[in-house]
């Protein structure tokens, strides 16, 4: 009896674990058929689904009256699919015929088990339909787009360029690449277990969406007339580098900026400079590359020697330690403690006003107004410019200026600061200050972007920048602009006149370390009409060869773009003042 018991409670516990099991076995059949069908339901098409990425067309890039630097030409991209290739040995042959590449590149990939190997991008369409005419199996050829640069080296340095993978590198490109950037279409192709297309399958395509259009100030005009100054002056001084940026003072848009040598934006991987990338290591090739793509306006850093006066002259009437009013004695020279510091003219200016300073770039007149201010006055006024802040300009990688702590400063170093060298500042922060000073006291943002627009001309953002007022007073202001008109009507800046416009600026030359080097930067600053300006111009010319005088230099070159974009601009002449100076001309 006992027997027949145990044996029935074991038959049971069987039965209730059994029962238990299939409940488990049924609840899961249900989580997964009701909970989780869909998942599954996908997982089952991916595997029987070869995706494939198509680019997407990114957005144009216009200068501010609609022409087009940065467009989209259509190319193809070739893959491959391993399980797909019946003939490899022809796949082999015909990638080496049609793209170029090698033998064991070829079989590398063919070879290479993997849902899809991707051989090659930015195959012209020619070459697609040739390959795709071969009709190999397991060979796909689908369109793409690459980026194309319609003016090739124009504005290089600014523009930037994009990867194989159609995103942004450096310039522009990169700093507005999701506006740029489109949505990347796919297609879908039908397969077996195995991998194998099925045949008479059709392809699914989800459609690219192309990017949105980048507007600029930049003005294809205006550039390629200074890219083609920029060019000459650097053949005939047979310079290293030969700057020129033309901006609006009044807000910070920037019609040009020419960094000479460019490169080609359709080849950016070939160095400018004709070397022989195959003799290079990997790292030298890099940092060849970096060099080439450097903005000079931007990325680095200078002594501005006296165009800086325009900052220390300004600050000094603002602070109310020097005034239109004082004189200054030039021998040739200043003491400053144990040194004795020279002006470019050695036998000196004699007694001068404070405009005749200016007019003649007198070092020790401008020794004697920073001297006057004191290290902390001084330094105070660096930081109030905003000179120790970067500009913000939109452009990846601008430099910061490099300056002496506070109290680091002593007599030696305020004096060679007050007429531009000790420490160092960019080209743009430069022209962003010069701006502040002549336009009312007010620091602008310099920038490229203006607006963004969709496929069909929709305006979908407009970029808004900072300014910030009070940088100095609307008098000192006034002061300073004519004061720098008659640094180039009379002074050393005469090369820049031109009968009937009314010109301002600012003449440098200042000297590279190591000094012992003797190597030079000529510059010049210029802003028209002086009495309310709407185009300032920088040029600058890294190691000239020959004269290095910016006044001789780099004004004659503002000069010639002022007299062919002012007009441009809608600048035009005033009567009064060519029949001032034909007067001023007649025997």
């Amino acid at each position: 009896m006992r027997c027949k018991t145990f044996h029935r409670k074991k038959i049971v516990l069987v039965f209730v674990i059994c029962l238990l099991l299939m409940l488990v076995l049924v609840g899961r059949l249900v989580h997964l058929m009701i909970f989780e069908s869909e998942y599954y339901q996908e997982l089952a098409q991916d595997l029987h689904e070869r995706e494939r990425s198509v680019k997407a067309a990114r957005g144009q890039i216009l200068d501010r009256n609609g022409a087009v630097l940065a467009d989209n030409e259509s190319v193809c991209t070739i893959s491959v699919i391993h399980s797909q290739i019946e003939d490899p040995e022809g796949v082999i042959a015909m990638l080496v015929a049609e793209l170029g590449i090698s033998e064991e590149e070829a079989r590398k990939r063919v070879e290479k088990v993997s849902s899809i190997e991707r051989i090659k991008s930015n195959v012209d369409i020619e070459t697609g339909d040739a390959i795709r005419a071969y009709g190999y199996a397991g060979v796909k050829v689908d369109e793409d787009y690459k980026r194309y640069y319609p003016y090739g080296e124009l504005a290089s340095k600014v523009l930037g360029f994009t990867g194989s993978d159609n995103q942004g590198i450096i310039g522009l490109e990169v700093k507005y690449d999701e506006y740029l950037e489109g949505i990347p279409g796919t297609i879908l192709t039908l397969t077996d277990a195995r991998g194998i297309e099925i045949e008479n399958a059709k392809e699914e395509r989800v459609e690219s969406v192309p990017g949105n259009n980048l507007l600029l100030s930049l003005d294809y005009s205006i550039q390629a007339y200074a890219q083609q100054e920029a060019l000459k002056l650097l053949e005939a001084k047979e310079a290293d580098y030969v700057s020129i940026l033309i901006m609006n003072p009044q807000n910070g848009e920037i019609y040009a900026c020419v960094n000479v040598p460019e490169f080609d934006l359709n080849d950016p991987y070939t160095l400018n400079t004709g070397a022989d990338s195959s003799s290079m290591t990997d790292a030298e090739y890099q940092d060849a590359l970096n060099q080439m793509w450097r903005n000079q306006c931007v990325n680095d850093t200078y002594e501005p020697g006296s165009t800086f006066k325009i900052f220390t002259s300004s600050a000094a009437l603002l602070s109310g330690t020097s005034s239109l009013s004082d004189t200054f004695s030039c021998p040739g020279y200043k003491i400053v403690e144990d040194r004795k510091i020279r002006c470019a003219k050695t036998t000196g200016h004699g007694t001068q006003t404070f405009t005749e300073a200016m007019e003649h770039s007198c070092n020790p007149a401008l020794m004697t107004m920073g001297l006057k201010m004191g290290a902390e006055l001084y330094y105070q006024y660096f930081t109030d410019y905003g000179l120790l802040t970067k500009t913000g300009i939109d452009i990846p990688g601008e430099a910061s200026t490099i300056m002496h702590e506070p109290e680091n400063i002593g007599e030696v170093e305020l004096a060679t600061m007050s007429f531009g060298q000790s420490f160092q500042i960019t080209p743009m922060q430069l022209a962003v200050m010069a701006s502040s000073v002549i336009n009312g006291g007010r620091r602008v943002t310099p920038h490229f972007a203006v607006a963004v627009e969709d496929q069909e001309g929709n305006v979908l953002k407009t970029f808004q920048y900072e300014e910030t007022d009070g940088i100095v007073t609307e008098e000192v202001s006034a002061q300073m602009r004519e004061i720098l008109e008659k640094v180039v009507s009379e002074g050393g800046g005469n090369k820049a006149y031109i009968p009937g416009y009314r010109i301002g600026g600012k003449t440098a030359t200042s000297q590279t370390l190591p000094r012992s080097a003797n190597k030079y930067i000529s510059s010049f600053l210029g802003f028209a009409p002086a009495d309310d300006p709407q185009v300032l111009a920088l040029c600058i010319v890294y190691n000239p060869q020959g004269t290095y005088y910016g006044g001789t230099v780099c004004a004659p070159v503002v000069r010639d773009i002022f007299e062919n974009i002012l007009p441009y601009l809608g600048i035009e002449k005033e009567e009064a003042l060519v029949l001032e100076d034909e007067t001023a001309e007649d025997p």
